[in-house]
C-alpha cells in the first residue's frame, strides 16, 4: 500500500466516510469533519504514520492536500 492510498485511508476511518471524493475535502466541509471526526482523523494519521503530531499542526490540518504538506514535515513521503 503506497502512503497515498495510507492517507486516503485514514480519511475514510477517521472520518467514517466512502472514499468517493476525499481529495476535495476540508475540515466542516461535510457533517462528519466536525471537531470530534477531527480529532478521530489526527488519531487515524498518527496510527497510519506512526507519527505523533504537534498541536500547532493539528490546528493547521485543515483539508485533504494541507495534510499531505503537514506530513512531509515528519518525513512522510507522497
Amino acid at each position: 500500500m503506497t502512503n497515498l492510498e495510507k492517507y486516503k485511508n485514514a480519511f475514510v476511518e477517521g472520518l467514517e466516510i466512502s472514499e468517493e471524493g476525499v481529495e476535495n475535502l476540508v475540515f466542516e466541509g461535510i457533517p462528519e469533519w466536525d471537531s470530534v471526526g477531527h480529532m478521530g482523523l489526527v488519531s487515524a494519521l498518527e496510527e497510519a504514520f506512526d507519527v505523533m503530531l504537534e498541536t500547532d499542526d493539528i490546528i493547521e490540518l485543515n483539508s485533504f492536500n494541507k495534510g499531505i504538506e503537514i506530513l512531509k514535515k515528519y518525513g512522510v513521503e507522497f
